[in-house]
């Protein structure tokens, strides 16, 4: 791959284009998927088909942060002012945007036979989501009119993210699509939103500067953060009501009930910092703390719901 006119990546120049610190969110999703289809079907768990699916989800999650950091330079949304972590490694070191689009381009290129081979044993079904998953990544980037600079952009994503990869990982096992597989991804596409209404909150500067018309900027710079408490309270609501339906055992409270004790904690210092390029850094590691309590504790409530079965 060549390095454009300007100075040559090195390996986590790399990393920070995909921004590897996000790949959370996929790998969450992924073992949300797999974990229902080992409480509900564990007889027809494939340890192959998790591996080409975790491989296949990192590569179009990583090619798609690609992307979002190759529009976000051109369309002048990072800066080296906005960029307070000095992690954007386009901003910081004069690296031709081009390599952004190229590696974003392999990614999703090296994911596609693994697609193809999970496809051959789930169903070709699963290759139409998948490829139409890379489409709409790409307009939530790119295009004249990105999805994420629109008010809908976390929601969207949050149900990319979380929704439909949750529904596609258990699929790819148990074969099944049922409401209740449908249903157990909603907490993780609620709590999803939050972490990406979390950035639009701290980002709102840079946002309203480069003409985006985010959620944060529609509702103003007083009530930015109100959708981050909404998300995650909705979310672990979700959790509360799959136990209602029966979904997730009643026990399924104990573990959660723990992970929204921290959760709130954790909001709570948020607001106390306030929303700016500045606090940026201490907002988004602390949502992502709560965010992997939160997976955690869904895992858990699976595993107690798969021991209730069993006995």
């Amino acid at each position: 791959m060549g390095w454009g006119k300007g100075a040559a990546p090195d390996f986590a120049d790399l990393l920070k284009i995909v921004d590897i610190r996000t790949k959370i969110v996929s790998v969450s999703s992924l073992l949300v998927g797999t974990g229902w289809a080992l409480a509900t079907a564990p007889e027809r768990f494939s340890w192959s088909l998790f591996g080409l699916m975790a491989v296949a989800a990192l590569l179009v999650d990583m090619g798609t942060t690609g992307f979002n950091s190759y529009f976000d330079f051109k369309g002048g949304v990072d800066t080296r002012e906005s960029d307070q972590e000095r992690f954007k490694a386009l901003v910081q070191k004069d690296i031709d945007p081009a390599v952004a689009l190229q590696l974003s381009l392999a990614l999703y290129v090296l994911a596609m036979p693994l697609g193809i081979a999970i496809g051959a044993r789930a169903g070709w079904g699963v290759v139409a989501t998948g490829a139409a998953c890379m489409v709409f990544a790409w307009f939530y980037s790119g295009g004249p009119r990105p999805i994420s600079s629109t008010p809908v952009g976390e929601f969207f994503a949050g149900g990319l993210l979380g929704g439909v990869l949750v529904a596609v990982a258990a699929f790819v096992h148990t074969q099944r699509l049922d409401a209740a597989t449908v249903l157990v991804g909603l907490p993780s596409s609620l709590i999803i939103a939050g972490i990406l209404s979390t950035n639009n909150a701290c980002d709102i500067a840079g946002d309203a500067r480069a003409g985006r018309r985010t959620l944060a900027i529609v509702l103003g710079a007083e009530r930015a953060h109100l959708p981050i408490f909404w998300l995650v309270g909705g979310a672990y609501g979700a959790v509360a009501l799959l136990a209602a339906l029966r979904v997730l055992p009643p026990w399924a409270f104990l573990p959660m009930a723990a992970s929204a004790a921290h959760a709130g904690k954790a909001l709570g210092a948020m607001k106390a910092r306030g929303w700016s390029h500045a606090t940026k850094g201490p907002n988004m590691g602390a949502i992502s703390l709560v965010f992997l309590g939160f997976t955690a504790c869904l895992l858990a409530s699976f595993a107690l719901a798969a021991l209730s079965a069993a006995r």
